[in-house]
């Protein structure tokens, strides 16, 4: 049965999303939004218990012992179900670094085009992480060993995967003692679904200890891979001014949004559009030039690179079609709904797939290659500006926000320390002292189930007001960004005192942006680079600091989530559980959850939890945190201690007499 309809305000807090809505509905055609209200989801699905991996069932499970037909017992098929989703999350993350591994290997061989090595220095810095000898060798010759390297990541059978020793060495120890230590990313994927098949392991502990050793896989190999990639062929991110949300769209240029995941395709079209050639061709199409946006990581991968403004994240791909001004909506893989080319046909959108991984029906299909990168992304454009003329009428949201992206953990360190004296000691001597009291990492997706864009930023500002530190990726950080608060000199009224004077010292916004989803392993080195540096533990469980993915709704939060649990966080879902049972009818129903919280806590000293509403998520950040401070024997938190930043106190000084300043300075006054 449908539920009652929400108005736009419950939709979204985005006014550019609402007047897109209410476009919507004036137009009479559905979105995500309207659909979720549709659509009821199952109660005994979304509750994990009901199986569908054989031909007996589906076996949906309703009652206190009740047993699928195999006997498979209610905590075991929850097992299941979670260790598949995160082995489908990972296989996503992890197929894109491979994707990326074989494009540094043909870029090293010059067999690319339009691809270079940007950052030689990270190439080099990683390269000789893992042993591979740099002295005396040109930047392909290196480029191709570590490509190698990483390939044979996915494949690799025995062993232990190699960017694990990237990790606190107390870390890698427990990994090796609790059994989890990831052999190949491809091993532990396959493994969750032989695991999971008819008749095999129905043992919930144990399929869960398997579901950290794949999340492993994937956070500290398939996903650190494509960031360490990404940095070498496109650049390691540093801040960069760029926009967000709907409000970057052009009603004179030809609008083409990017939007997926993999930045190979974007990065070549970002080039491509700003080709004299392309240009002139959209000039003679009778538009000033080709204004390219993204959507969703792809958004990301973009803007913290090159600037390129962001349309809005997972939520926004309709509704920027919506605005009847974009020529083209070019798509890789993930998070790419089917809905959109069902939607095109009633503007004059193409949307273009472009992954031979990817089709929808009815859609522009234009293969990308990277062999021929510049030529397909040039072909693309045409496409996109030869549909320029069939425009009909259209409405542009005026919402836009500036923000800084690009705070990748080698900037973070060069900002706390500069050039010769790079270090994370002032971020831990900031938590040591009080003046932060903690660290947040808000991620992941949107989820039309729930008011877009408010659990990630409510919760964001709540922590704010209580002097922690900020750092967001993905779609979570889109959020942030449309709100403003991803600007130096905004929301510092709303800032604890203590963050406020380090915002206002370094010169930073009390939100980093960090990346895309994948750039989660940014996190996890930042974490790693503060456990090395002394004074807050000797691992990543004893840092005072929590992740949340507040609005989550992709297979690939929950693998996120799981290696950083493993990694030692804390980990908070937002909405619905996908394990919650019934408790209200199923004792046994709450066994799974209650072992990923308090069993993975015992043995991984990271935990995961889904909580529902945002000031409980508020709650038990902050009680986390204040724990972690007092275990490791650091001052209570006092935001009463701190607030006068020396900003202040220099416009305090000089509204000063002669006299008082001396008073100030040598603590007596002058005669």
């Amino acid at each position: 049965m449908a539920k009652d309809k929400r108005d736009y305000e419950d939709f979204s807090i985005d006014p550019a999303a609402q007047e897109m809505l209410s476009r919507a509905d004036k137009l009479g055609v559905d979105t995500a939004f309207s659909r979720a209200d549709e659509l009821s989801p199952c109660n005994i699905g979304g509750a994990g218990m009901c199986c569908k991996i054989c031909g007996m069932g589906p076996c949906r499970l309703t009652k206190d012992g009740q047993t699928g037909v195999c006997g498979a017992t209610i905590d075991t098929i929850q097992a299941r179900n979670f260790i598949r989703a995160i082995a489908a999350g990972a296989a996503a993350h992890s197929d894109h670094g491979r994707d990326l591994a074989f494009t540094l290997k043909a870029v090293a061989n010059d067999e690319t085009e339009g691809y270079y090595i940007r950052d030689v220095a990270k190439l080099r810095i990683v390269a000789a992480s893992y042993g591979i000898n740099i002295e005396k060798r040109s930047p392909e010759e290196i480029a191709n060993d570590l490509a190698d390297l990483y390939i044979s990541q996915f494949g690799q059978q025995r062993g232990k995967v190699a960017c694990v020793i990237r990790a606190p060495k107390n870390r890698q120890k427990l990994w090796e003692d609790q059994g989890v230590m990831p052999r190949g990313v491809d091993r532990e994927i396959v493994e969750s679904l032989h695991r999971t098949h008819i008749g095999d392991d129905q043992d919930p502990e144990h399929i869960l200890r398997h579901a950290i050793r794949t999340a492993l896989s994937d956070g500290w190999g398939g996903s650190l891979i494509a960031t360490d990639i990404s940095d070498i062929l496109f650049g390691t991110p540093a801040p960069i001014l760029g926009q967000a949300n709907l409000g970057v769209l052009k009603e004179d240029m030809v609008n083409v949004v990017v939007h997926g995941h993999e930045p190979t395709l974007s990065q070549m079209v970002v080039a491509a559009s700003q080709d004299p050639e392309i240009i002139e061709y959209a000039k003679a199409a009778g538009a000033k030039g080709v204004n390219l946006s993204g959507i969703c990581c792809t958004a990301n991968e973009i803007l913290m690179r090159q600037g390129i403004p962001a349309a809005g994240n997972f939520l926004h791909q309709e509704l920027a079609i919506l605005t009847g001004a974009v020529e083209a909506m070019v798509v890789d893989v993930q998070c790419i709904m089917q809905a959109l080319v069902k939607l095109a046909e009633k503007f004059h959108t193409k949307v273009i797939t472009t992954s031979p991984k990817v089709k929808i029906k009815g859609a522009v299909h234009i293969e990308f290659d990277e062999h021929r990168a510049l030529t397909i992304a040039k072909q693309i454009l045409r496409t996109a500006i030869d549909n320029y003329k069939n425009r009909g009428d259209i409405q542009i949201p005026k919402a836009v926000e500036d923000l800084i992206p690009g705070f990748s953990h080698e900037y973070i360190n060069y900002m706390l320390g500069g050039t010769y004296r790079a270090s994370f000691r002032p971020l831990n001597d900031a938590i040591m002292t009080g003046r932060i009291r903690g660290v947040a990492a808000i991620v992941g997706c949107n989820n039309p189930r729930s008011k877009q864009d408010y659990l990630h930023t409510y919760v964001t500002k709540e922590l704010l007001k209580n002097d922690v530190l900020i750092v967001e990726t993905g779609c979570g950080a889109i959020a942030s960004a449309k709100l403003g608060l991803m600007l130096g000199e905004s929301g510092l009224d709303q800032v604890g005192p203590g963050l406020k004077e380090i915002c206002e010292t370094i010169g930073i916004p009390p939100v980093l942006h960090m990346g895309s989803c994948v750039d989660n392993s940014r996190i996890l080195t930042v974490l790693t680079q503060m456990v090395e540096e002394g004074g807050l533990g000797n691992d990543i469980d004893q840092i005072p600091a929590v992740g949340l993915a507040p609005e989550w709704m992709s297979e690939k939060a929950l693998s996120i989530g799981t290696y950083c649990v493993a990694s030692g966080a804390y980990v908070i879902f937002g909405g619905s559980s996908p394990i919650s049972g019934m408790p209200d009818r199923v004792s046994d129903s709450d066994i799974v959850l209650r072992y990923i919280s308090e069993g993975w806590e015992k043995l991984y000293g990271g935990k995961m939890e889904f909580i529902a509403d945002p000031d409980e998520m508020i709650r038990r950040t902050l009680a986390h945190i204040d724990k972690k401070r007092s275990e490791l024997g650091l001052p209570a938190y006092n935001p009463e201690k701190f607030g006068k930043s020396g900003d202040r106190k220099i416009l305090a000084f000089e509204k000063m007499s002669i006299e008082e300043q001396r008073a100030s300075l040598y603590g007596f006054a002058a005669h």
